[in-house]
């Protein structure tokens, strides 16, 4: 039996702030040498530099997947839980937040290390409570201490963002979700900083140096700050409580909430937690509270497993170690991670396989380049692949890393593209980082590292100047609690002042700063008058609820008013008769539920006018649902609705001949007219009609067909309007309107008696100002022809699919074509 197997192993369990990893880091410091195996590169790093201030920076090392500080005489290590160098000896090795071995993605890791990572003298696994049982099972001869936290952990409810107090972290869940709430913390406190798992360690430095010095009073971030990240955090705030976990969106555990609620409140100062809404899903319930006050949480029965010393004899024999079951009851096959999705895939690849020979070491190693830019499986196992074949001729080529490098070394760009660089980057450095994959691996590890630095300064001040608002914060901090006391008045005509001082003018919902306001005054103004501008914008809101049908009208280009003020826009919706409305983005200042209430008043609204204004259009969308409709009636409804009530016939001859008598009649009681060339709703072509229509259609293309003149009968073919969407159909030189096309043919076949020829009615066409070579095509088109002085019936010629629309070069010329 080794030293090692006498070795004492302390399991140090309880919740956040008990000082576990302190311990830790002291129990280390005592020992010749030690290491210490930590869940994220940010904390790795952050102990690194405490360290160092202890032992001297040419006694510790940083070992991380993207950088390696190891100095000759290094004998205190501080690693990320992969990068672990478990064949060296140490005195002392700890693993930090060691319940991650339940973690689906990482948890293999973590339980590896829980069960093979030792030192010489002493061995720390540090965790969660809920560790107890089964560390209990794994380690026999363990000895278990239970660590109480520092200070008190309670929920205070649920507090809007702009009611948080200072010294705030709010977590999210997504970088998208982050973001948002940061810009939003910058217009209501002056900004906020910025802490992801993704940021390297000198941005998020730089962001938490300025929270840590007062520079912002809010944080926000993901849920990487509950990995044990020290911050000067008094409140957390929840900004959901789900998150996507690699394979499906999830609530959150009680253990996840409870270890990011913990980071509230710092050794003997107390703490809170709450989330940002009181109801629905992103709520906290009661039983939830409970347990994360109390720190009791459902203990975890099982870690996952997968072989850590695989066989590497053949490329079967890898797969099949990886894939064996594990033979303790307290443990579980680990999910498919990316790195063994990436070797299945690659041992598919006969050429792959042939290199791999001999090689199986170098391929899994390969396989272990993380996927930093979260490109997928499929591009990752490309990349992948393409390393492993230099790597198995020798060395990854010096000119394509060089490029790969140079092409990410910009800092231009805003807040995503300069991350997306850091997170390309990242990857580059990790293979700079493996010791045998370059010629000359030291040189492109500090071109890496120079590159990550250069980015991560960029990212830092992109951080900044999007989220922080340094006047406002400043002047935030100086208004006090008295600055809400100050009287702020808001007239009949919107202007709002303060002690008699114009700030600005509150339009709607919408409030500009008046501009003979200083600079210095306008924020401190603001930030007293911000408690009455939420009250008044709330009772607009609540008065827009209420609002009578006559106080809205439909605007230009689809733009929904209410007493003339601009609230909302039609966009594309389900079909053209069911538009979405988008509220404008004045309301944004209302809560959610308000909002919701604004958009659905809105939404019956549109509604009701489009079935007052477009009466055959919502019979006409319904019927392109309607199983019981049939195909052909569904057909010619669908195009009827596509063209806001205005279809042409020839493409739908096939459709027509197939209606039933009873669809016909349902057309007809609509009041669609199934003319010689059109179909249509006369009374969709009238003033009121059209605006609807031209919003409508708007909303669904993107783009307003023009207006016709109010009452035009016949337009220029080129003037704006004469378009078949907006009811006129293109004639020779002329565009006519659809009804009275029909009409005119009604007219012809009225005064034809077979086929003899026939002078038609010349009032009619001088009534609606038609033209010689006008009538001469509409004729033509009916399936006249011309007979002496006037015209005889020769039968209308079968009618042809219309062409396929022109393509390529010449494409755009096709609308210059005279029918």
């Amino acid at each position: 039996m080794g030293a090692q197997d006498t070795a004492r192993v302390t399991a140090v369990l309880g919740p956040t702030n008990t000082g576990k990893t302190h311990l830790a880091i002291e129990r280390m410091c005592a020992h010749s040498s030690g290491m210490i195996g930590f869940p994220l590169r940010l904390l790795a790093r952050e102990v690194y530099d405490r360290v160092v201030a202890i032992k001297g920076k040419e006694r510790v090392a940083l070992v991380t997947g993207e950088e390696r500080i190891v100095p000759r005489d290094a004998r205190w290590f501080l690693c990320t839980a992969e990068s672990m160098p478990l064949h060296r000896d140490f005195a002392f090795v700890a693993l930090d937040e060691a319940q991650l071995g339940a973690d689906r993605e990482r948890g293999h890791v973590f339980t590896d290390r829980l069960l093979h990572a030792r030192g010489r003298e002493e061995t720390m696994i540090l965790g969660s409570d809920a560790l107890r049982g089964v560390v209990r099972a794994l380690v026999p001869k363990v000895e278990i201490v239970e660590r109480p936290r520092f200070s008190t952990l309670s929920y205070v409810g649920a507090k809007k963002l702009s009611r948080l107090p200072r010294r705030s972290a709010i977590v999210a869940f997504s970088a998208e979700e982050v973001y948002a709430t940061a810009e939003m913390l910058r217009r209501l406190r002056g900004g906020a900083a910025v802490v992801m798992g993704s940021l390297s360690p000198r941005t998020r430095n730089a962001q938490v140096a300025m929270f840590q010095a007062g520079e912002v009073d809010y944080l926000v971030a993901t849920d990487a700050i509950g990995m044990g990240l020290n911050l000067d955090v008094g409140h957390v705030a929840f900004a959901g409580l789900s998150k996507f976990d690699g394979q499906r969106r999830r609530r959150l555990t009680v253990a996840e909430m409870a270890q990011i609620a913990g980071r509230a409140g710092r050794h003997q100062r107390d703490g809170t937690f709450g989330a940002l809404t009181e109801e629905g899903p992103d709520a906290f319930d009661a039983e939830e509270v409970a347990a994360i006050e109390g720190h009791r949480f459902p203990p975890l029965e099982t870690l996952f497993w997968r072989d850590g010393a695989p066989d590497l004899s053949t490329l079967d024999a890898l797969v099949a170690s990886l894939t064996r079951r594990p033979d303790h009851e307290r443990l579980r096959p680990a999910p498919e991670a990316l790195d063994l999705k990436v070797l299945k895939r690659l041992a598919e690849d006969a050429q792959v396989r042939a290199r791999a020979k001999g090689q199986v070491d170098r391929l899994w190693s390969a396989c272990g380049v993380p996927d930093f830019e979260k490109l997928g499986v499929d591009p990752h196992a490309r990349f992948v692949s393409r390393v492993f074949g230099y790597l198995a001729e020798g060395h990854v080529p010096h000119q394509w890393f060089a490029d790969e490098v140079a092409r990410l070394d910009k800092v231009d760009g805003d807040v995503e593209t300069i991350a997306g660089r850091i997170a390309a980057i990242r990857k580059w450095a990790y293979i700079a980082q493996r010791p045998d994959w370059l010629a000359d691996p030291a040189h492109w590890a500090a071109r890496t590292l120079a590159v990550e630095e250069r980015l991560s300064e960029a990212l830092h001040a992109s951080l900044t100047q999007r989220f922080v608002d340094k006047r406002t914060s400043a002047l935030m901090k100086t208004i006090g609690a008295g600055a809400g006391e100050l009287p702020v008045e808001i007239d009949a005509g919107g202007e709002v002042t303060i002690e008699g001082h114009p700030i600005g003018r509150l339009d709607g919902f919408r409030f500009s700063v008046a501009a003979e306001a200083r600079a210095t005054d306008k924020r401190r103004l603001l930030a007293a008058a911000e408690k009455r501008l939420a009250g008044e914008r709330r009772r607009r809101g609540q008065a827009l609820v209420a609002a009578a049908d006559e106080t809205l009208a439909l605007g230009e280009d689809g733009a929904l008013a209410w007493d003339g003020l601009a609230v909302a826009r039609l966009a594309r919706g389900p079909s053209l008769a069911r538009p979405t409305v988008v509220l404008d983005a004045a309301l944004d200042c209302l809560d959610p539920a308000l909002r919701e209430s604004v958009a659905a008043r809105l939404r019956r609204w549109v509604a009701d006018a489009i079935a007052r204004a477009l009466p055959s259009l919502a019979a006409l969308s319904e019927a392109t649902r309607a199983a019981a409709a049939g195909p052909a009636l569904r057909s010619v409804a669908g195009a009827l609705e596509a063209g806001a009530g205005v279809a042409a016939r020839t493409p739908l001859v096939a459709a027509l001949a197939d209606l039933t008598p009873e669809a016909r009649r349902w057309l007809r009681q609509r009041r669609i007219t199934i003319g010689a060339l059109d179909l249509f709703d006369a009374r969709l072509l009238k003033p009121g009609a059209q605006a609807w229509r031209r919003a409508l259609l708007a909303a669904a293309n993107g783009v307003a067909p023009p207006a016709p003149p109010a009452g035009a009968t016949t337009l220029p073919r080129g003037a704006p309007g004469a378009v078949p969407l907006m009811g006129f159909r293109p004639l020779g030189a002329q565009a006519i309107r659809v009804d009275l096309v029909e009409r005119i043919a009604r007219a012809a076949h009225d005064a034809r008696e077979g086929r003899q020829a026939f002078v038609p009615d010349p009032a009619l066409a001088v009534s609606m100002g038609l033209e010689p070579g006008t009538i001469a095509r509409l004729m033509a088109e009916l399936g006249f022809r011309p007979a002496g002085e006037g015209y005889a019936w020769r039968g209308r010629a079968r009618p042809r699919p219309a062409p396929a629309a022109p393509t390529g070069a010449f494409a755009a010329l096709a609308g210059l074509v005279r029918p």
